[in-house]
């Protein structure tokens, strides 16, 4: 499933590549709507970080493009920055600063700048404008580049791991805050993370990245009514297969039986609601929602087989 393309898209991510001596990202094509988050998942050297550097200009892909707001970007679009807040998993400014100082230097770069909101956020967030950037804490350090991501008149947000060793009341006020930002639908979100439980709660598209390949994308809840964990004997859960009921993404046996990640097979089907079993069939079948990390952990190892993972079954 690879669907993450709508009309009236706020970020256009093309056919973007960019090879490296020990790893690729390799054509990747995203799309995100206004008025909406999407997650970019993965584990650490997926490639989220690469395709955040590229979509921002900080590295050169060696094919594809970015358009943001129906414009193609690059460096001689800098304008289109005003309209971007960049929040990466540290601040990367002088520990010596304070926020009063940050929100002196912002005023000089954004020409949107706006002083009294950024003084409001900092009110919010708890954060002494005087005190140091060496005293804050890892929390304190990621609200200071929200506020300051929301100070300028972004359109777009961009957060790399912006929730990575926060605690859990922490890492919930951030995602609110996101989710309050993107109710003005000309607002929009991208944030990566390989927290899955904090995009599933959050997102409304979800991409996931693995070894530089783009695994899966499209709209959450979709992608979530498209598969179960389907529970029974190998040979029931393949005889079903065999009748086009579903494909399996990998499948695993333990003491109890078997345990495969099914996907329907038309993707316009839909499984039976308020069963936990398939309708019409003899088997001893067991159906049950699958979540994303669930989703995700099939299709990794999955990749890895047809890579040829040195298995020679197909379970995970």
């Amino acid at each position: 499933m690879n669907e993450c393309r709508e009309r009236d898209a706020v970020l256009e991510i093309r056919n973007l590549t960019k090879h490296y001596a020990d790893f690729s990202l390799d054509h990747v094509n995203l799309t995100l709507p206004g008025g909406s988050i999407l997650g970019l998942m993965g584990e650490n050297g997926a490639g989220k970080s690469t395709t955040i550097k590229a979509v921002m200009g900080l590295i050169r892909p060696d094919e594809g493009e970015v358009r943001m707001f129906g414009e193609k970007a690059g460096e001689d679009k800098p304008a289109l920055k005003e309209y971007v807040g960049l929040v990466l998993e540290d601040l990367h400014l002088p520990d010596f600063l304070n926020a009063r100082g940050i929100g002196r230097m912002m005023g000089g770069l954004y020409k949107n700048w706006d002083a009294p909101l950024f003084g409001r956020y900092l009110e919010r967030f708890s954060i002494a404008p005087g005190k140091k950037l060496k005293d804050y804490s890892r929390g304190m350090r990621m609200k200071l580049a929200l506020a300051t991501a929301l100070s300028h008149g972004a359109r777009l947000l961009i957060l790399d791991e912006p929730t990575s060793g926060l605690d859990p009341m922490v890492r919930e006020e951030a995602l609110d805050m996101l989710r309050e930002f993107v109710m003005d639908e000309t607002h929009s979100v991208l944030i990566s993370s390989h927290i899955i439980s904090d995009l599933e709660k959050t997102a409304d598209y979800a991409a996931f990245l693995h070894r530089g390949r783009l695994m899966l994308c499209g709209e959450k809840d979709r992608i979530l009514e498209q598969y179960r964990i389907v529970k029974g004997s190998r040979e029931e859960i393949r005889a079903l297969e065999a009748e086009g009921r579903f494909i399996t993404e990998g499948l695993r046996e333990n003491s109890f039986g078997a345990e495969a990640l099914a996907r329907l097979a038309d993707k316009d089907a839909q499984w039976d609601r308020g069963r936990r079993g398939i309708s019409g069939t003899p088997f001893d079948i067991i159906l049950e929602p699958a979540g994303l990390e669930q989703i995700l952990l099939y299709l990794a190892k999955g990749d890895v087989r047809e890579r040829g993972a040195g298995r020679g079954d197909d379970g995970i």
